[in-house]
């Protein structure tokens, strides 16, 4: 009856981050802590565990001689993002 939701973007951290680069080509690090209002280590812990899971890439490079993450959604990281959204969306129209 019900598609279970991806349990990794019940995390409404995860979450944030996944539908924020689904509308973008790409992010970086302190523009996601801002969106998120987290803080950086949770960020940190939560884009790892996007990326270890092939929903998001992460690149570093410098910048002016400063660390730069920025950060991209891959097909598998939209199609799991739009599919939670659909079995969501299900949950919601659910007639009783």
């Amino acid at each position: 009856m019900f598609s279970p939701l991806d349990k990794l973007l019940v995390n409404p951290t995860r979450l944030m981050i996944v539908a924020v680069l689904s509308k973008v080509e790409n992010c970086d690090f302190n523009y996601l802590k801002q969106i998120t209002e987290t803080t950086q280590g949770n960020l940190s812990v939560q884009l790892k565990k996007l990326k270890e899971s092939g929903y998001i890439s992460i690149d570093k490079s410098f910048e002016n001689n400063y660390p730069k993450t920025n950060c991209s959604i891959t097909k598998v990281g939209l199609k799991a993002f739009e599919d939670h959204f659909s079995n969501l969306k299900n949950y919601q129209d659910l007639k009783l």
